[in-house]
């Protein structure tokens, strides 16, 4: 049996079968890897602007955007009290190495109007969108009274923003928070499930 490269044909098939398999093993790998996971896109869509998709003037803001960034209409026409309680706290977890990137502040009621259709396509009807995106009238984004902070300063305040008085609102939305200043005395109040059971949207 004539062999090339010191393996007989067989063997050599064998070793071109292991390549092919190991190469699709690592393929789907990859593309499982780089495939966003549902969590994360029901994430992009409800915090809605990130990333430059609304425009500066309406809110939108670009990637790592903070809570000092005076410049982006999103964080600057915040709700005074919500901004001077936001800098606190992002200059104490400062000292954690802990940034509160802002996701989405301020919107205008344009922005929110169009966050309130992408939802209502996405999840069916008005009902069902109600749990996620309020409406331009109801929404505490609109208002200035409302922040959607990056993971890491989520993850500060669900341990010290009550000392702050800034509250998670929705359970569904880790991301959001509120000024609750009777929180300083007294704690958080309950979480709502999601919008759709707090009060306020149904005005």
């Amino acid at each position: 049996m004539r062999r090339r490269n010191g393996l007989p044909p067989s063997t050599r098939g064998l070793a071109a079968t292991g390549l092919l398999v190991a190469a699709t093993a690592i393929t789907g790998v990859l593309v499982c890897q780089s495939a966003p996971s549902p969590v994360r896109l029901a994430g992009a869509v409800l915090r809605g602007d990130h990333g430059g998709r609304a425009h500066l003037d309406d809110g939108g803001l670009p990637n790592g955007v903070t809570v000092f960034a005076d410049e982006y209409p999103g964080v600057a026409n915040l709700a005074p009290d919500l901004m001077g309680a936001l800098r606190a706290a992002a200059t104490e977890a400062g000292n954690d190495a802990i940034q509160f990137r802002v996701n989405s502040g301020w919107r205008s009621r344009e922005h929110q109007n169009r966050l309130r259709r992408a939802a209502v396509a996405k999840y069916g009807s008005p009902e069902a969108a109600a749990r996620w995106v309020a409406t331009a009238d109801t929404s505490a984004h609109v208002s200035g009274n409302a922040v959607d902070l990056g993971p890491d300063a989520a993850a500060w305040l669900s341990a010290h923003g009550a000392a702050y008085g800034l509250c998670q609102i929705y359970r569904n939305e880790p991301w959001h928070y509120e000024l609750r200043p009777e929180a300083i005395a007294h704690g958080c109040p309950a979480m709502y499930p999601d919008p759709a059971h707090d009060q306020r949207m149904r005005q």
